[in-house]
């Protein structure tokens, strides 16, 4: 599937195209509430969703993944930078230009349960968008409603249950209907699967999947669960305290990651076959994650890495490409055109 992907996307335009995002959240003091520094959850990150891709976004909790992803479809007003979906920049749209771009990009929260009215049953949640954006008359919003469920999977004789009376794995269903109601072009997956049984999280996954084929959908798929991001995603985008540091086709990624911090996340990741498990070598990262309120000068990552150099304290790598579709983040891997600031191959953790 990675491959397919990368020979469509090289003949054609992203449909989101991220600039240079930021989302700082003030931290305030006083009695007079004065600001005296930011919180960056998301700093100066740029990529691009192809049509009809799945980008999975993985990362440690706190990293900055679902804040990025409410900023890609304005949730949150972002910091600086430029968000454009379909060729429209919505990072500085105006109310009335970003309703019109509603019914384009949809989100499927984390906590399916949190995230549906209690209040509400089932076809109104569904036809609360239909009722927003919509002038369908109230039979042809019944129509739509059950097809709807019909595409999730959900009985059409649950339509007048409450959101209580069902499992996890259905109410997620409905909160995907929901998304699905205006026909938008890009959804975000806020980990659509971390609350959810083992049992159901796959049931979920391939629901997306099925509905991406048919309807030709394009996900950002948030999740701290790197093996169901295999199992999903085309490309892959490792985030670490608000940056993307590593960015590349999904087999590319999980065969042989460049990163230091991609090495010690992907080590973590069960190995089902006893003996590779046996033999597999896991990477121990030492002490914390810095805070994001006042992240190291130079690399974010420079407290934790097994492979730090001086100069890593001092310079910020940028994300730069090493080979056709890898980005990557780190003075081990310098820009092709520039001259390399080791000579050393084993130091990059590259094969001589």
């Amino acid at each position: 599937m990675s491959e397919r992907m990368s020979e469509r996307n090289s003949g054609r335009k992203p449909l989101v195209e991220v600039k240079n995002l930021k989302m700082y959240f003030p931290i305030t003091a006083g009695i007079f509430r004065t600001k005296v520094g930011d919180v960056k959850a998301v700093d100066d990150v740029s990529f691009d969703i192809y049509e009809g891709e799945t980008l999975g976004l993985v990362g440690e909790s706190g990293c900055g993944k679902s804040t990025c992803g409410r900023a890609l479809i304005r949730l949150y007003d972002p910091t600086a930078g430029s968000i454009k979906i379909g060729g429209t920049d919505i990072a500085k749209a105006s109310p009335e230009t970003l309703r019109q771009m509603r019914p384009a990009m949809q989100m499927v929260f984390q906590d399916p349960q949190a995230s549906l009215n209690p209040r509400m049953t089932v076809a109104a949640i569904i036809g609360e968008p239909l009722d927003e954006h919509t002038k369908l008359s109230k039979a042809e919003k019944l129509a739509r409603i059950y097809e709807l469920m019909d595409q999730v999977g959900l009985n059409r004789d649950f339509a007048n249950r409450y959101p209580h009376e069902f499992s996890g794995g259905q109410r997620q269903r409905i909160g995907i209907a929901r998304a699905l109601a205006l026909n938008p072009k890009f959804i975000v997956c806020d980990e659509p699967i971390a609350a959810l049984d083992v049992s159901i999280q796959a049931q979920v996954v391939n629901l997306l999947e099925e509905l991406q084929d048919r309807l030709g959908l394009t996900y950002l798929f948030i999740s701290h669960d790197l093996s169901m991001v295999r199992h999903i995603a085309d490309r892959v985008a490792v985030m670490y305290l608000g940056q993307i540091i590593e960015l590349a086709p999904r087999d590319d990624l999980y065969a042989e990651p460049l990163h230091p911090y991609s090495q010690a996340l992907l080590s973590a990741v069960c190995e089902p076959d006893p003996e590779l498990e046996a033999n597999r070598r896991r990477v121990i990262l030492t002490g914390d994650v810095p805070s994001p309120s006042n992240p190291p000068k130079g690399c974010n990552f420079c407290t934790r890495c097994p492979k730090v150099m001086p100069h890593c304290h001092e310079i910020e790598p940028r994300l730069v490409e090493v080979a056709p579709g890898r980005q990557v983040a780190c003075h081990l891997f310098p820009a092709p055109d520039t001259k390399s600031r080791t000579t050393d191959p084993t130091v990059a953790g590259l094969s001589p």
